[in-house]
């Protein structure tokens, strides 16, 4: 069976081998296609990140999308958030980010947004990768003045004041250390921040197409850790390439995860009377202490699957207004309809001054479960399901463990591994129960 374009977030691989310009082009021309919902002249929002490749693949994504008559707001460099925002902000008909997000710079991706900021469902994905591949003769190829034209427009200014009237208070007297990944932030993390009336020191913003995410960002957080120690910051903020999660350090220089702040934000927004539902989504990668927390506050927690638009799918369903997952991804959908870094750092500010508590003492709130998390490189991870050695490995840990701990096991939806994680009260239990299941993997698909 061949390998579906499309991972759990957009098409991604090494630019100019996996995702080249001309996969590009034809991605351009058929997602304008579907996602024009029969509009004679659609207009899609075109950004990206701060990969070296970005260029590339904007020429050539924007020339597939102008060839089949549709039109372009051109934005830049962006968070992917702000896509999403802008796309419902410009009332265009589609939006798509250039960025592999938290991954190496070598790799690249585009992502869709339909018309109301919401990233696409299988099926659209399928429509658009179907197109491709059938080289089918339902696009157009229009001439003269049907061809479609780029408009340039400034989206940082319209997200910043978003972000800033999410919050309605001052950030005057905080502290604040930030890491831009040398990524898609890097402008407007410090300019929200300052206009907030922060004191804002940041390191990592200075991109120049091959630093994005080396050594620095949400997946780095030793980074900021060091630099909140160093200047004796109250709190630092670390966000990845695309700035669509955030990773906090309190002032000790400590880690504060995606389930430390859905506790914290979670618990925030159900005593002021706005969690819907009293419910928090969250992932089956989310910590069992996040659970624990969340029940002992009167808030019931819901898993999905691992990835964001699984937690947005779940938050859409039973209407509910906040979600995210253990590695930042956080979304607040009363705000915007995908995971963002910076309206998560906002929100989470603002329960520390209106709660006038230091974040070292907000994350008391969650008490974490031992997790061991290994990811193994493997030469095909498609082989993974189904295999029957992997599955008895997987249930006879699971029947050891029975209801005291947790057992994940599942392919990386965008780079060749196989992601396997153990949670349980006993820290020397959970690691040989992991690389018991590890050795397996290796003798099957390494």
């Amino acid at each position: 069976m061949a390998q579906r374009l499309f991972g759990t977030d957009g098409v991604r691989g090494i630019a100019n081998k996996d995702l080249t310009p001309i996969l590009a082009y034809n991605l351009g021309r058929a997602g304008a296609y579907v996602l024009s919902e029969n509009s004679r002249r659609p207009t899609i929002v075109v950004g990206k990140d701060t990969r070296i490749s970005g260029d590339m693949l904007e020429a050539a994504l924007i020339a597939g999308i102008c060839s089949v008559g549709a039109n372009v707001i051109k934005v830049g460099v962006v968070p992917t958030p702000t896509i999403a925002f802008l796309t419902r902000y410009f009332n265009a008909d589609a939006g798509v980010v250039i960025s592999a997000s938290h991954n190496p710079m070598e790799y690249n991706g585009i992502k869709f947004f339909n018309k109301d900021g919401y990233k696409l469902p299988d099926s659209l994905e399928d429509q658009i990768e179907l197109l491709i591949k059938d080289n089918d003769d339902r696009i157009s190829n229009p001439i003269g003045a049907q061809l479609g034209k780029i408009q340039r427009e400034d989206g940082l200014s319209h997200y910043v004041e978003l972000i800033k009237s999410v919050t309605g208070i001052s950030l005057k007297g905080l502290k604040i250390a930030a890491d831009c990944a040398n990524g898609a932030s890097y402008l407007v993390v410090p300019t929200v921040l300052r206009e907030l009336g922060a004191d804002v020191s940041v390191i990592n913003n200075e991109p120049d197409g091959c630093n994005i995410n080396v050594n620095c960002g949400s997946t780095h957080p030793e980074a900021i850790s060091k630099f909140v120690k160093k200047i004796n910051a109250d709190v630092g903020l670390a966000f990845d390439g695309d700035a669509d999660r955030l990773i906090a350090i309190d002032e000790k220089g400590e880690e504060v995860d995606g389930d430390h702040i859905m506790a914290i934000c979670g618990n925030h927004l159900n005593k002021s009377g706005k969690l819907k539902k009293s419910t928090v989504v969250a992932t089956v990668m989310s910590n069992m202490g996040l659970e624990v927390a969340l029940k002992r506050q009167g808030i019931k927690m819901i898993r999905t699957k691992v990835g964001d638009r699984y937690v947005l799918e779940e938050i859409l369903k039973g209407g509910y207004n906040f979600g995210g997952e253990q590695s930042g991804h956080i979304i607040f959908h009363d705000h915007n309809t995908t995971g963002d870094g910076l309206l998560t750092a906002v929100n989470l500010l603002k329960v520390m001054v209106q709660e006038g508590k230091p974040l070292s003492e907000l994350k008391k709130i969650m008490t974490v479960y031992p997790q061991v998390l290994i990811n193994l490189k493997v030469k095909d991870k498609s082989k993974y399901n189904g295999n029957q050695r992997i599955e008895k490995a997987v249930k006879e840990v699971k029947q050891r463990f029975q209801d005291k701990g947790r057992i994940v096991v599942r392919p990386s939806g965008t780079e060749p591994l196989i992601r396997v994680m153990v949670e349980g009260e006993n820290e020397k239990e959970i690691n040989k129960a992991a690389q018991q299941i590890c050795e397996v993997i290796r003798q099957e698909l390494a």
